[in-house]
C-alpha cells in the first residue's frame, strides 16, 4: 500500500470495506441514502428568521439549530463507522434510519428550543449514519464523486427549497427533509450481510474525548478562550490516551500516517471556507450589492449546482492527475474564493465565489477520502472514513459560527 503522496497514491487499490456486500449496491441508491443530509444542513441558510420568531428567540440563538445538526453530524460519523466495523452495515443502517425518524418527529411538535435542539442532533445522528455507510459501500473516487455531487447539488437546492416549505407549510417541514433519505434504506438493507460481533472492547474513552475536542473546536468563533482552554486539555488527554490504546477509537496508525493528515487537513480547510461562504455570501450580495433575498437564493443554487456538477467531472479525471495536482487545484480554486468573498462586490463575483467553494469542498471530499481510505489499514478502513468525514463535517459546525461572528452579527 503506497503512502506517499501524488500518482502513486492515487492508484493505490481501494482496500474492501469491511462488511462489504457480496454484490455492489447501485451508486443511485447510495446517493439516495446520504445526499439528503446536505439538502436537511442547508435548508435553514434562508429561514433563520422565521425560526427564531416562532420560537421567540433571536437570529443568533436560531443559528444552534444549524449548529447542532453539523456538530451532532460530525460527532456522530466515527461513532456509525465503529458500529459499522463491529456489528455490520446493516444494523448500523436501521439503527441510523430510526435516529431520522424519531428526530424528526421531536422537531415536527416540540414547541420549546431545547427540545427542538435535541431532535436535530437524533435527526444529525441517524444523517451521519446515512453518509458513512454510503461512503464505506462506494468503494471508489469515481462512485464517490455521484455522492459528493449529488450533495453539492441537494446542498444547493437546500436554502431555496427550506424557504419554499417555510412558506408553503412550516419552518418545521423544511427541517424535516431528511426523511427522504428512509426511501433508500430498504433497498440498501438488501445488499448487506450481517456481521458477527466484533472481539475489541469499545474504546469508549476515546469517543467521549474526540466528542469533546470536536466540541471544543466549533465553539471557538463564539466563545474562544473557553472553548480554546476545553479544546486544549481534551487534545493532550486524547494524545495520553491514543498512547495507551494505539488501535482504539483514534488509530493511531491514522494519526502517523502524512497521506491521512494531508487529506483530512485539505478537507476540514475546504470544508470550514464553502459551509462560511454558504451562509456568508447571501448576506454579503445583499449589503454589497443590493440584491433582494429571494434572487440571491436563486442565483446561489445555481452556482452550487455548477460547482457540483464541475465535481462530477472532476472526481473522474482525478485519477489520471495524480494527488499533487489534484491538491494543487483544489487550493488554488479554495484560496480564489476566499479573496473573491472578502473584496468582491459584485453578486456575479460573490456567486463564482460560492461554486468555487462548493467545488472544492465536494471534490475534496471524493478525492480525499479515498486517499485517507487507503492510508489506513484494511481493517481500520470504516474507521478511517469516519474519522475523515468527521473532519470534513466539522466544518459544517464551525462555518455557521463563523458567517454569524464575521457576517451575520
Amino acid at each position: 500500500m503506497s503512502t506517499t503522496p501524488g500518482p502513486a497514491a492515487t492508484h493505490t487499490p481501494i482496500p474492501t470495506p469491511v462488511n462489504d456486500p457480496t454484490r455492489q449496491v447501485p451508486v443511485l441508491w447510495l446517493a439516495l441514502l446520504a445526499t439528503p443530509v446536505a439538502a436537511a444542513n442547508n435548508a435553514a441558510v434562508l429561514i433563520l428568521g422565521d425560526m427564531s420568531r416562532s420560537l421567540s428567540i433571536t437570529r443568533a440563538t436560531a443559528s444552534w439549530l444549524v449548529t447542532v445538526f453539523a456538530l451532532s453530524l460530525a460527532v456522530a460519523t466515527p461513532l456509525i463507522a465503529t458500529l459499522v466495523r463491529r456489528r455490520g452495515t446493516r444494523t448500523a443502517l436501521w439503527t441510523s434510519a430510526a435516529f431520522v425518524a424519531v428526530g424528526t418527529v421531536v422537531v415536527a411538535i416540540s414547541p420549546w428550543l431545547p427540545l427542538t435542539l435535541v431532535g436535530r442532533a437524533g435527526q444529525a445522528a441517524g444523517g451521519a449514519g446515512m453518509m458513512a455507510i454510503a461512503m464505506n459501500l462506494a468503494g471508489n473516487a469515481r462512485r464517490m464523486g455521484v455522492i459528493s455531487a449529488g450533495s453539492g447539488i441537494l446542498g444547493a437546492v437546500g436554502p431555496l427549497l427550506g424557504e419554499r416549505l417555510t412558506n408553503v407549510v412550516s419552518w418545521r417541514a423544511a427541517l424535516s427533509i431528511l426523511l427522504v433519505s428512509l426511501l433508500a434504506v430498504p433497498a440498501v438493507s438488501g445488499y448487506t450481510t450481517k456481521s458477527p460481533p466484533a472481539d475489541d472492547r469499545f474504546d469508549a474513552r476515546g469517543a467521549v474525548l474526540l466528542a469533546l475536542l470536536s466540541s471544543g473546536l466549533v465553539l471557538l468563533p463564539s466563545n474562544p478562550l473557553p472553548a480554546l482552554a476545553v479544546a486544549a486539555v481534551t487534545a493532550a488527554l486524547l494524545t495520553l490516551h491514543i498512547r495507551r490504546r494505539p488501535n482504539g477509537y483514534v488509530p493511531r496508525a491514522a494519526l502517523r500516517s502524512g497521506p491521512f493528515r494531508s487529506s483530512v487537513l485539505i478537507a476540514v480547510v475546504l470544508s470550514v471556507l464553502y459551509f462560511t461562504l454558504l451562509f456568508g455570501i447571501p448576506q454579503l450580495i445583499t449589503d454589497r450589492a443590493g440584491w433582494p433575498t429571494s434572487s440571491v437564493a436563486v442565483g446561489q443554487m445555481i452556482a452550487m449546482i455548477v460547482g457540483s456538477v464541475l465535481t462530477l467531472a472532476f472526481a473522474g479525471v482525478s485519477a489520471r492527475l495524480g494527488q499533487t495536482k489534484v491538491r494543487a487545484l483544489l487550493i488554488t480554486g479554495g484560496a480564489i474564493a476566499a479573496v473573491a468573498a472578502v473584496f468582491a462586490h459584485s453578486a456575479v463575483v460573490l456567486f463564482v465565489a460560492i461554486g468555487l467553494a462548493v467545488f472544492t469542498a465536494t471534490s475534496a471530499n471524493a478525492t480525499q477520502s479515498m486517499a485517507a481510505a487507503s492510508a489506513v489499514p484494511d481493517r481500520q478502513r470504516p474507521t478511517g472514513i469516519g474519522l475523515f468525514q468527521l473532519a470534513y463535517l466539522m466544518g459544517g459546525a464551525l462555518g455557521p459560527a463563523l458567517a454569524t461572528t464575521l457576517v451575520l452579527h
